[in-house]
């Protein structure tokens, strides 16, 4: 990778001199009373304003604040007119637009596309504080306020939307949302060497036109660049190695919409004269281009190829400039942003953040803020893959670390300055909690590789699976004084665990808190192979490791695992046999998880296309079975719900459907009964799930999941720690 500029580097702002804030101002009066006459960026947020470095409007604030810029913060702002984004007057920069932690659209609906009512991220979790497609909303309404302002807008949402992209809550192809958003510049990947770049540039008098050099970021162009060559991604379809140069459409001879359609027209290839002319080209100096918007719409493939093109081009090692075109306009992609060096991130989370929510709420709750306020990140990124997942899409694949002494700094900081600690660290981790300081072993591999996952189909021989730094740092952590309990609440990637028997020992003997959350996700190959997911028969060998630490460390400590409903390319039979291995292992689930299609996800592109991007994508090649009607979805969440009686009439039809009334009885070996309790007109309205006739009671249900067998002892499950809609 090219040599990179260091965060902390750049000459500090002029308006350094006044000094650092007690809290970012949200009002006019706080300006006032720091001196300030204006702002010179303000970043407009959909969450409630919270100075904790786990909220991207508090880490992305304060770190332009230590580069000497003054500040603001609009947090859930009306939109419903532009006055709301005029009270801190106009920023002198730009304003920054952001939905928050979460994607608005998920954030507020269900998989069944129903609105949810609450919200995580506000207080008193109160729902409807911010607007569907939360970044459009905004920006339109930031230019309306102040149309000679650029608007910068990123995190997740935006990221997520840099490309044409499936909306699931529409059920439709969407335009790249800085066209929607009608804004300037698209941060994409974590933000902070781009928005510490376009601040100092915009403050040295560069216009927002002029700053089209900066890595993940993306903009909008009428002209091309000339002296550079352009790729046409039907060139490019391999994922790893790119031995053989195919054209992913060239086997259809019948879509004569496409064949016909100058504007769709597939190039004639011949492999050998490509692969040279690819040779030759300056890659420096190359883009790729992806399919148009227009294509896109018009044919399902090529939205699975221009997924598939997009995920080959997410190493910020090799990846080239992505160009799509929307009529006479294409937005233009930098390649993604260099991770953060372990100094950077180390002074970035040593920024000085209260740690607490912003006093205008008083005495209200936000449930993110309580989930997260005694948890510590220690590392970003995830070399995973999970198709369903967007976090590598997001933060990428290279695992970015803190150092130990700058986590211990961090401990010891909330136990001396944090309300209410009670010496109980809530979480060690990150997007996974044991991939801290795990990477590849050579760096001239790492800048050169392609492929989509480190660890599947398995474990690649150039990853260093060493946990013993992170043993290490759990050691360190749980012996300083003033802390009772050090427990790991993000979700363990069991495949690597079983690599370290050390790490798991560790884990289990002093920071399992009854329960230990971990991510199957599903127990049959066919769904595990859309999925990128280890076989089931790592759990169990993970399982086993897991049952003989608790044993040795002489506790009764029990796995909680996580499985998705309605994944691309599970069909019925899938799920039947799923829950067949939930009823034979004695799980419960009590809330489960349905896909959700979100943005840019590989498996978003198998729900939208029944095509599997993980191969190379034909019009002939392999269709994917895919749940999309409510009834389909509705019964393979049943499925993993096969104990409660509300489902087994729909169970009940599907066994018979499926050739598996065998299943049908009242004995053990059963999945479900033949009998149907009487439940009141009163509960079956409210639907109240337990309580039917005092005969047919069921146990009482753990939040996620818990073994059946130990509920008679009055066993109860801790509350899930991860923050809702971290999308892993």
């Amino acid at each position: 990778m090219e040599p990179v500029k260091n965060l902390f580097s750049y000459r500090q702002f002029w308006a350094k001199r006044f000094g650092t804030a007690a809290v970012l101002p949200m009002s006019k009066t706080e300006m006032e009373n720091l001196g300030w006459d204006s702002c010179d960026i303000i970043l407009v947020t959909g969450d409630a304003y919270v100075d904790h470095p786990s909220f991207g409007m508090a880490l992305i604030g304060r770190l332009l604040e230590s580069q000497g810029f003054r500040v603001g913060i609009i947090s859930q702002p009306d939109w419903k007119s532009a006055e709301a984004f005029k009270i801190l007057g106009k920023p002198n920069l730009f304003f920054g637009i952001t939905a928050g932690n979460m994607d608005s659209m998920i954030n507020r609906y269900t998989a069944d596309r129903r609105i949810r009512s609450d919200d995580a991220y506000t207080a008193d979790a109160e729902g409807g504080k911010r607007p569907d497609h939360s970044v459009v909303v905004y920006a339109q309404r930031a230019r309306e306020a102040f149309n000679d302002v650029p608007i910068v807008i990123g995190g997740i949402e935006a990221s997520l939307r840099r490309i044409a992209h499936y909306d699931y809550w529409s059920d439709k192809v969407k335009r790249s949302i800085l066209l929607d958003a009608k804004a300037d510049m698209l941060v994409f990947g974590n933000g902070e060497r781009q928005v510490v770049e376009i601040a100092h540039r915009l403050a040295a008098r560069e216009t927002i036109q002029e700053l089209n050099d900066i890595r993940g970021t993306g903009f909008i162009r009428k002209e091309l660049p000339k002296g550079w060559d352009e790729i046409d991604s039907t060139h490019i379809d391999e994922l790893g190695k790119v031995d053989e140069l195919r054209n992913p459409y060239a086997e259809n001879t019948s879509n004569n919409e496409i064949e016909n359609d100058s504007s769709a027209a597939v190039v004639d290839f011949q492999p050998e004269l490509k692969k040279k002319r690819l040779e030759k080209l300056n890659r420096e100096k190359s883009y790729i281009r992806l399919p148009s918007y227009e294509q896109i719409i018009k044919d399902k493939v090529y939205y699975a190829h221009a997924s598939r093109i997009l995920h080959l081009e997410t190493n910020p090692g090799n990846a080239r400039p992505l160009v799509q075109r929307y009529g006479k306009r294409d937005i233009w992609l930098n390649p993604p942003p260099l991770p953060l060096t372990t100094k950077e991130m180390d002074r970035l989370y040593e920024l000085p953040y209260t740690r607490l929510p912003h006093t205008m709420y008083g005495e209200k709750k936000i449930p993110a803020y309580e989930m997260i306020r005694f948890s510590i990140a220690i590392q970003r990124g995830c070399f995973g893959g999970c198709t369903f997942c967007s976090i590598t899409e997001h933060e990428g694949r290279i695992i970015q670390n803190r150092s130990e002494d700058s986590i211990i700094q961090e401990i010891e900081t909330i136990r001396d300055t944090v309300p209410g600690f009670t010496g109980i660290i809530s979480d060690l981790g990150g997007p996974t909690a044991n991939m801290y300081r795990l990477a590849c072993k050579s760096r001239e591999i790492e800048a050169a590789c392609r492929k989509p996952s480190c660890v599947y189909p398995g474990i690649c021989q150039n990853l260093n699976t060493d946990h013993s730094p992170l043993v290490s740092l759990y050691k360190r952590a749980r012996k300083l004084s003033g802390i009772k309990k050090v427990l790991i609440g993000s979700g363990v990637r069991y495949d690597l665990a079983v690599e370290s028997p050390e790490y798991v020992e560790e884990l289990v003997a002093f920071h399992v808190g009854g329960y230990l959350k971990i991510a199957p996700e599903h127990t049959e190959e066919n769904t595990l192979s859309k999925m990128m997911k280890p076989g089931i028969g790592t759990y169990d060998r993970f399982k086993e490791m897991f049952e003989a630490a608790t044993k040795k460390a002489g506790k009764e400590q029990y796995l909680i695992p996580y499985f998705i409903a309605a994944h691309p390319g599970t069909t019925d039979e899938d799920m039947m046999n799923l829950a067949i291995w939930l009823k034979k292992n004695g799980f419960r689930a009590d809330q489960v998880q349905t896909f959700i299609p979100s943005p840019m996800a590989t498996a978003s592109a198998m729900y939208y296309s029944a095509k599997n991007p993980l191969k190379r994508v034909t019009h002939s090649s392999e269709d994917l079975f895919v749940a999309k009607n409510l009834k389909v979805r509705r019964l393979h969440k049943a499925f993993l719900r096969y104990h409660d009686p509300r489902n087994w009439p729909i169970l009940r039809e599907a066994l018979k459907r499926l050739g598996r009334e065998d299943l049908i009885g009242n004995g053990k070996r059963h999945l479900i009964p033949t009998f149907q309790p009487k439940v009141s007109e009163s509960k079956r309205r409210s639907g109240n799930k337990n309580e039917v006739t005092k005969k047919t009671k069921s146990k009482p249900f753990v939040t996620k999941y818990t073994n059946e067998h130990k509920l008679s002892k009055g066993k109860t499950g801790r509350k899930n720690q991860r923050v809702k809609g971290s999308n892993k």
